[in-house]
């Protein structure tokens, strides 16, 4: 079974049924030990982090840098497998790398320092023959259709809540 076949009854659903599309993902940390490590929670799976060694974490667990810069690894490259899946580009081999650069002082509360990633690159190396127009084709699908490239360019509406478990 293809892609397109296996996800034609899903779009088909998501025709008739907008509402079935929208979903919610929710992902949990809580302390794990010192205050710079904790576990997170995707409901799938349970992963270590921990704070940069350069703000004076171990090392040892992914920082949140890490994961932000693999989520958007991962989904770029799936997305870009898709899209060359359906696109019918078959023998072409896709891979994605992401390097994001930031100033730890930012984090540190160096004033005037901002916090977080400056620059983002993302690459893409393709291995196979592709023409030059389904290789423009590819390219705009995938930048279109990748959730966590799009949500870094057109970021959501954000809000933060603070609760008093003991209240």
């Amino acid at each position: 079974m293809t892609l397109r076949e296996l996800q034609a009854p899903i779009k088909e659903r998501y025709r008739e049924a907008p509402d079935a599309a929208f979903i919610t993902l929710r992902a949990t940390g809580s302390q794990a030990g010192d205050a710079m490590s904790c576990s997170v929670d995707m409901g799938r799976a349970l992963y270590a982090a921990g704070a940069h060694a350069g703000v004076g974490g171990s090392g040892a667990g992914a920082c949140s840098g890490d994961l932000l810069l693999a989520a958007l690894a991962a989904c770029a490259q799936i997305t870009a497998q898709m899209v060359a899946a359906n696109m019918g580009l078959d023998g072409v081999a896709i891979r994605v790398s992401v390097e994001g650069d930031l100033d730890l002082r930012g984090t540190l509360g160096t004033p005037d320092v901002p916090v977080g990633f400056q620059a983002i690159r993302l690459s893409f190396d393709l291995e196979g023959e592709v023409p030059a127009d389904r290789l423009e084709k590819l390219k705009q699908r995938t930048e279109a259709y990748c959730v966590v490239l799009q949500t870094l360019t057109t970021a959501p509406a954000l809000s933060t809540a603070w609760t008093d478990a003991a209240a």
